[in-house]
This record gives structure tokens, C-alpha cells and sequence, in this order.
């Protein structure tokens, strides 16, 4: 297929409520309904249409991720608005409906995460704007009995150029619904011309976030709703044995307790009063066996990994026997802890169960997933189902679960009226599903050069992929996300030998985190290439730039990075500087970090200074916006976080025990794009992913120790 252009298969835009719904063509990438025709016109939710333009003139695209301060809603907007050529203030936006046109092939469901959006929708999104904006030249070109050539188009106005004439959408959309899609392919901007993409723009959704009524998950209000909120088992895998709520119903604004297998649910007037009869309430919880599970307990299965069988995941060359010829020998093992998600908006849901339909407001990033879930409980048909999806005051993978749906739906069915449940902070962080823990062990051999000659490498730990998707799981056993930056970096590495220990954490559920395998792979494949670097006695971004051998758009972040960030010039004592370069997610990044080590060993991230190219960018304040954030909640984990774990039971309660970032803590954050003609990559987890290793190489430079565990302010081997 010729570049710009798209092949329109045999479609027919049907004509509903006046106005015109365009069934956009999504590709396979994209959907595994892509030949589905729309059926309902009048309704937001249309299965497969991504435009809809009604004789008001009104514009409403409906786009297919969910946005949790991403700025995702902006950025596909862009892409539909572009093509279409109208002004991102003549829109409206909603969110798609769970549907199988929305399914995501990276993800294999309806799914907003991984940092796939832009990715998926590059393509597909401008087409439905293409294919839109192409029918209403052809409906005001009939009207007018003139050449289409001959008409342009202009923020929402369709014009004729030789006679000044001029039509608007609104105008145009009853006709423009009656024609055939084209069958030839429809041409798609010349990016020389765009007027959006490219281009810094504001959020859409941020002046209702900032006046306060945007609607999250938790702002739901619905008539006689009743609050609820929940007590599970605190120990995993445990159940209910008895509850005494005598004390709990004396409670002013308390109106009912209500239990399942594994939890218990007080209802009432308001939030307080469920949260004071909740810790009214007289439980006992048989708590099963993982009681005597600890951190210890984990770490000790991890370690013993260490040794022993392993499923080969990649080779490459002889490693083993390249080591054994080695000059030089580098050795190390890592280790990275248990992490939660700490949204800012705690896990929160609304339902209404009748005997006709169930409908869910929530936030999720799978809308599909939780529909699904709610029908199997319910036993109502999945179109019986309804499900609002709302803005989501964080995600990072948290949300790409829905055990929290299933919960609110077995409570909301037991009552007649709407039951908004919302867990505190303390069930939020007891009961997430985890980022996993890990430990990786890698050997290294340098020769008289201190030329990198092989690498083996082990890591051991949990496969996400096997719970959340089992049949992603590579044949021979490995979850393939293990391999992001460890097997796909930007180096040349003549000789590679991977192995992978699958160990399942006990006691807890693990689940992915902002990356998985790109935050893990990244802390420990830069720090190593670090200790080479050291081991070798040559300066760490002279030893990357070396490595990067068929990388280019590498080795051009990494210069970029260290020329940004005045590499080799002299810094305080107590100083030091460290580099990670990352290619994850489809992007490549380079980040140089200054971190102060005080003699009482406090730490302090003093500059961060990052170069990315992440392919064609949509939205820059977009990308900036990102990496910034992605860098302090990266920090935050790499610096402070870990979960544990003590009979069963997380030991991290609230905010003061699993620390964030504080804004007097924050670094200055530079961040320079690389303008690039590639097509987009994800930018969503890569200054996450950059955080931990660049920190911890510039605390290895200001204090001469290696930093190989985290949190980094933690005890280290």
C-alpha cells in the first residue's frame, strides 16, 4: 500500500437520526471486528465509529482509549481532528463502549495500557477522519454539481474554491450519510501540512479538571445511592468466618452490612458513617495459608532460583564460552522489590443491578473485561450490561484489573438501589495486585580491550502475562515482557546465553505496573553496562556510544542527553552523575541524572536532563508532560518503595509509609525531543522505566559503591 494513502473496503455509511455516523475502518492491528456495519446511529455507542457529526453541527469523536492523565483524549483527537480538518474546539469527546471494534491486538482485549495507544491508533484514527472528510466534500461538491478537486476544507467548512461558496459539516451531514464509501484508496495528509500534529496543544480535558467538574469514577452521584465501602481478607486467599456488626448498625447514617465469601461491605448515607461502622465491625477471617508468608519468604524462593533449571529464553552465539575466554570476568546480582500502584483516585466503583440490566461507573482501563465480569455474576446477557466509563485519576496498570468490579457487583446485587462502593487507602494498598519482585543474575566477559564479549543473564521471578493473558505465554514458557531491554536493547552484544526461573510470589497477586519488563529490564541491563563501563575503565557514555553499534537513533539520544546535561564537567564533592540508555516501548531515551549523597547518606536527585525519540510526536507538551511525570513516579519507586509482607499481611498502610516524590524533592527536569519522520513510539512508561538505573548510577558515581537492590535508599548487599 502506497505511503499516505489507505484501501477502503466495501463499506456503507447508513443515514440515522438526521445525521451522519461514520463506521470507521479499523484495521486488523487495530480490531477483530473490522467488517462489523454500525446498527445503532441514534446512541454514544456506536461499535466502530469514531465520528459522528449531527446537522447541529455538533462533532463528536469517540475514542477508543481511556484517558488517567495521559493525555491520551488530546492526542487521539489530534489525529482524528487533523484528517477531518476541524479545530480541536469543535469537538466533543465519550468514550468508546466496551466492543470488540475496540480490541487491541498488542493487549488481545479492549485495553488501554503499555503504552501501545498511539501506536494502535496512528493509523487507523487519521483514516476515520480521512474517510469522513472525503464524503462531505463529495456531498457539497454534488450539491454544487461541481469537481471534488476543485473543494477544500477548513476548520469544520467545506469550500469552493472558484466561487467562494461554503457549506459547513453540520450542513452537509444528512447527504454525506447517504453516499457510498469510496472504494479507492482516500489520500491522508502530507505531514508538511498538518496543522495539529506536531504542534504543542492544550489538554482538552484540562480546564474541567481544573474547575472541578470533570467526572471520575468517585464524583458519581445517582439517585437514592447508598455508600459502601469494604474490609477483604487481609491476608490473600483468605475467607469470611463470621462478622459481629451489633455495634456497626448502632452507627448514625449506617444502613446495612453486607458480606461474600472473602469480604464485608458496610452501606450508609455517606462515606463517614461506612468508614466509622467498618471499623466497628467484629471480624474473623480464616486466613488460609499463606498467614506465614513474609518479604523473606519471597526473596528466599527468588534467590534459590538463582541455581538450578531455567528455561532458555534467548541465545546468541557462544556467551558461555566467550566469558570463559574473557579477559575479564563482571558479575552481579540484582534485586527489585514488591511495588503497588498508589493511584491518587483510590479503587472505586458504582452499580445498579436490576433484574432487567446492570450498569457499572467506573474507571478502567478494560472497559470489555469488567462488562464481562459483571455479566458472569450477574447472569444477565453482556447487552444487558452498561458500563460508564469515567476518568481515571490514575492508572499505572492498577486499573488494567477488574477484581474490584466483580466485588462491587456481588455487594450492589444483594441491595435495590445504586451502591457506590469506595475502598480507603489502606484497603487500596493491602489488597493491589502487585508489581512483581525479582532477581537477576548477570555475568559478563570484557576483553584486553574491555570490548564486551558475551553476557549471561538469569532472571527469576513471576510471569504477569500468565494470569492476565495465559495465552500470550510464549511456548516454551517465558512471558516475552521479560525480554524487553534485556534481549531487545540498544547494543550490539556479540554473544548473549538468557535464561528465566519462573517463581511465583506467594501470598500475593502480581500484575503489571507502568512496564513490567521494560522498568525492571532497564535497572538492571544499565546498571551492568555501567559496572562494565567501570570495570573496563572507560567513560560510561563512551562505553554505551561504542555498543551501539546498528543504533543510530540511539547513539544520537545519547549524545544529546550528555551534551544537554554538560557530560564530564566538574561537579560538587558528593556528586555524581549517571547515564541509562533505554530502547523500550518503541522509543528510544537517554537520561543523565545528577544525584547529591550526603555523608549521612540522604539522597537527593538534583537534575534529571532526558533526550527522546519516540518517532513522529503528536503532541510534544504531550511527551514532555509524560516523561516528567513517569521520571518522578519512577523515582518514588526507585528511591523509597517496596511492599512487604509479615504473616500474610502488607506492612505499608498509607502515603507516610510508601512515600511519593514531594514536590520540594523533585528534580529540575530537561527534556529535549529528537524530531523524527518515524511513526510513533510509547511514551507513556519510558521515564519510568529510565528512573531507577540512571539514579542509581549516579549514586554509584558520587559515593564509589554499586547500588544493586531496591528501593536505592534501602540496605544494600
Amino acid at each position: 500500500m502506497p505511503v499516505g494513502t489507505i484501501a477502503i473496503s466495501r463499506r456503507r455509511a447508513l443515514l440515522g437520526a438526521g445525521g451522519l455516523l461514520m463506521a470507521a475502518i479499523v484495521p486488523l492491528e487495530r480490531s477483530r471486528a473490522a467488517t462489523r456495519i454500525v446498527e445503532d446511529q441514534t446512541g454514544p455507542f456506536a461499535p466502530n465509529a469514531f465520528v459522528r457529526i449531527a446537522p447541529d453541527g455538533s462533532i463528536t469523536l469517540i475514542l477508543p482509549n481511556v484517558e488517567m492523565g495521559q493525555g491520551i483524549y488530546t492526542g487521539e483527537a489530534m489525529l482524528i481532528a487533523e484528517e477531518l480538518d476541524v479545530g480541536l474546539d469543535q469537538i466533543q469527546i465519550e468514550a468508546a463502549p466496551p466492543d470488540d471494534a475496540y480490541v487491541t491486538k498488542a493487549l488481545g482485549t479492549e485495553a488501554t495500557g503499555g503504552s501501545t495507544s498511539t501506536i494502535a491508533t496512528w493509523t487507523s484514527l487519521r483514516e476515520a477522519g480521512a474517510v469522513a472528510r472525503t464524503l462531505l466534500v463529495g456531498a457539497a461538491a454534488n450539491r454544487w454539481v461541481v469537481d471534488p478537486a476543485s473543494c477544500q476544507t477548513e476548520a469544520g467548512v467545506v469550500r469552493h474554491v472558484p466561487t467562494g461558496r461554503t457549506l459547513t459539516y453540520g450542513e452537509l451531514a444528512v447527504e454525506a450519510a447517504a453516499l457510498p464509501v469510496p472504494t479507492s484508496p482516500v489520500a491522508l495528509r502530507d505531514p508538511s501540512t498538518f496543522r495539529l500534529i506536531g504542534h504543542a496543544q492544550h489538554r482538552l480535558d484540562g480546564p474541567a479538571k481544573v474547575n472541578g467538574t470533570a467526572t471520575f469514577g468517585i464524583d458519581i452521584q445517582q439517585p437514592d445511592m447508598k455508600f459502601g465501602t469494604v474490609a477483604a481478607c487481609p491476608v490473600m486467599g483468605g475467607v469470611l468466618l463470621h462478622v459481629d456488626d451489633s455495634a456497626t448498625r448502632k452507627i448514625p447514617g449506617v444502613r446495612d452490612v453486607l458480606t461474600i465469601g472473602n469480604a464485608v461491605c458496610v452501606v450508609g448515607d455517606h462515606f463517614w458513617a461506612t468508614r466509622k461502622g467498618l471499623e466497628a465491625l467484629a471480624i474473623t477471617w480464616d486466613e488460609g495459608v499463606n498467614s506465614t508468608v513474609s518479604t523473606e519468604t519471597v526473596y528466599r524462593g527468588l534467590h534459590e532460583a538463582l541455581q538450578g533449571p531455567a528455561i532458555v529464553a534467548h541465545t546468541k552465539g557462544d556467551a558461555k564460552g566467550a566469558i570463559a575466554g574473557a579477559a575479564t570476568r563482571v558479575e552481579a546480582v540484582y534485586q527489585q522489590p514488591l511495588l503497588a500502584h498508589a493511584p491518587m483516585e483510590p479503587i472505586n466503583c458504582t452499580v445498579h443491578v436490576t433484574a432487567e440490566r446492570c450498569d457499572i461507573w467506573v474507571g478502567t482501563q478494560v472497559p470489555m473485561r469488567a462488562r464481562d465480569a459483571a455479566a458472569e455474576v450477574t447472569g444477565l446477557p453482556k447487552d444487558k450490561v452498561f458500563l460508564h466509563n469515567q476518568y481515571i485519576g490514575g492508572g499505572f496498570g492498577r486499573r488494567l484489573e477488574h477484581e474490584y468490579v466483580t466485588q462491587a457487583v456481588q455487594f450492589a446485587r444483594q441491595v435495590a438501589y445504586p451502591l457506590k462502593i469506595v475502598w480507603s487507602r489502606e484497603e487500596d494498598l493491602a489488597l493491589d495486585r502487585y508489581r512483581p519482585a525479582y532477581v537477576d543474575h548477570l555475568v559478563g566477559g570484557l576483553d584486553a580491550h574491555g570490548k564486551l564479549v558475551g553476557l549471561s543473564h538469569r532472571i527469576v521471578g513471576p510471569a504477569v502475562v500468565a494470569r492476565w493473558a495465559p495465552e500470550a505465554l510464549l511456548p516454551n514458557g517465558v512471558d516475552d515482557d521479560l525480554l524487553v531491554a534485556t534481549v531487545e536493547t540498544p547494543y550490539a552484544i556479540p554473544a548473549m546465553f538468557l535464561d528465566y526461573a519462573r517463581r511465583e510470589a506467594p501470598g500475593v497477586v502480581t500484575a503489571w505496573w507502568r512496564g513490567v519488563g521494560g522498568t525492571r529490564g532497564v535497572f538492571v541491563i544499565e546498571s551492568f553496562i555501567d559496572e562494565l563501563a567501570a570495570s573496563a575503565k572507560v567513560d560510561p557514555v563512551e562505553f554505551r556510544r561504542r555498543m551501539t553499534g546498528d543504533h543510530p537513533r540511539a547513539r544520537a539520544v545519547l549524545d544529546l542527553a550528555a551534551e544537554k546535561a554538560e557530560w564530564g564537567s566538574k561537579l560538587p564533592e558528593g556528586v555524581g552523575r549517571g547515564v541509562a540508555l533505554q530502547y523500550v516501548f518503541g522509543s528510544y531515551l537517554a537520561t543523565v541524572m545528577e544525584v547529591e549523597v550526603s555523608q549521612m547518606g540522604t539522597v537527593r536527585v538534583r537534575r534529571a536532563v532526558v533526550a527522546v525519540d519516540c518517532g513522529r510526536v503528536v503532541n510534544p507538551d504531550q511527551v514532555v508532560s509524560q516523561i516528567e511525570g513517569g521520571l518522578i513516579f519512577g523515582l518514588s519507586a526507585a528511591l523509597f518503595n517496596e511492599i512487604t509482607l509479615e504473616k500474610g499481611r502488607v506492612q505499608e498502610k498509607n502515603f507516610n509509609s510508601y512515600r511519593i516524590l514531594r514536590m520540594n524533592e523533585s528534580p529540575a527536569i530537561e527534556v529535549h525531543l529528537v524530531d523524527s519522520t518515524e511513526d510513533p513510539g510509547g511514551i507513556g512508561e519510558t521515564g519510568t522505566a529510565a528512573a531507577a538505573a540512571a539514579a542509581a548510577n549516579a549514586m554509584a558515581a558520587a559515593t564509589g559503591r554499586r547500588y544493586r537492590r531496591l528501593p536505592l535508599t534501602g540496605a544494600q548487599a
